[in-house]
């Protein structure tokens, strides 16, 4: 039968509110593993410093009685340093869009900056990651705060042809030169027992290994004599291939694959000697109104301050 004249049918109406998902769905989840490990701590310049003592070696101590002692070799601190940085998201929506909000999906000024806080987050925790040196700045130039990468010396285990981050100063001051790349090669059991032997020679005990996605799969593939388990095993009936938790000679650590992490780069840390330094905490502010709309910025300035890089390894030039 065919449809009467006139009929107002779905086809011809341009006003029906299509079918929305009811949540936003977030694909780049805030998993800000390292941020959350570290503690933090405020400061007061743009060049924050800290003061790191290294205890003299144990050696004999046996003293004659009576005897007239000599001194001992002075303790002393040396300063490191490091520079903070800024790091800030705006947005601008139109009054009209914000006087429109008959669809309760869609995002308005409000949703809009709680989603690049979240993306805020996430240039943090990657920036603090990476292998960056800290740099003053200068008028027109935006300052630089070092990332982890940068901090290690003592500890890194890199292909051929790698070379050591430096400091400005000869033993104290801020990373000023990065880590160079050497030869990419597999990554291996032995690295990994190898770089957490010299975090516990060095004083430290480290409970977390951070990773990108290929080299937690590689993880998962050692099959060395420690202990390897993940930390949801209640079903028995469930295969499990992968590794939470890795039990080796040197303590227990978490294996923590991380969205952020560079490249090639795997990093054995005692959370307890790390710290984000915050000159300004994040915070929201209303943008100057211009006309018919509504600016915001959410912004942050924070620096990275590791306190005894000893207590950290790198595996660099590992292979995807």
């Amino acid at each position: 039968m065919a449809v009467p004249s006139n009929t107002t049918e779905t086809y011809n109406s341009t006003l029906i509110r299509e079918d929305l998902q009811s949540a936003l769905i977030n694909i780049n989840p805030a998993d800000h593993i390292f941020m959350n490990a570290i503690g933090s701590r405020s400061i007061k310049n743009t060049l924050f410093e800290w003061a790191k003592v290294t205890l003299a070696s144990a050696g004999t101590n046996r003293q004659k009685e009576g005897d007239d002692l000599s001194n001992d070799s002075a303790t002393l601190p040396v300063r490191l340093s490091n520079y903070s940085q800024i790091s800030s998201k705006v947005i601008q929506t139109s009054s009209t869009a914000n006087a429109t909000q008959s669809n309760p999906d869609a995002i308005g000024h409000a949703m809009a900056l709680s989603l690049k806080l979240a993306e805020l987050k996430r240039d943090m925790e990657s920036m603090m990651l990476d292998n960056v040196a800290g740099s003053a700045g200068s008028s027109g130039t935006a300052r630089a705060s070092a990332g982890l990468g940068c901090f290690i010396r003592s500890n890194v285990d890199g292909g051929t042809g790698a070379t050591a981050p430096t400091l400005s100063g000869t033993t104290a001051g801020y990373p000023n030169a990065t880590r160079g790349d050497g030869t990419d090669r597999d990554m291996t059991e032995l690295m990994l027992q190898n770089a957490l032997k010299a975090t516990w020679t060095a004083g430290s005990t480290a409970t977390m290994v951070m990773c990108p996605a290929p080299q937690k799969v590689k993880i998962s593939g050692f099959t060395g004599n420690s202990q390897k388990y993940s930390v949801n095993m209640n079903n028995p009936k469930q295969l499990t291939n992968a590794i939470d938790i890795y039990v080796g000679d040197f303590g227990q650590v978490d294996i923590a694959p991380s969205r952020y992490m560079p490249a090639n780069t795997v990093y054995v840390i005692d959370p307890q000697h790390i710290k984000m330094a915050y000159l300004q905490e994040t915070k929201q502010e209303a943008l100057a109104k211009t006309g018919l709309s509504e600016r915001s910025m959410i912004s942050c300035e924070y620096g990275l301050q590791v306190d005894a890089e000893e207590a950290l390894a790198v595996i660099a030039d590992v292979n995807d």
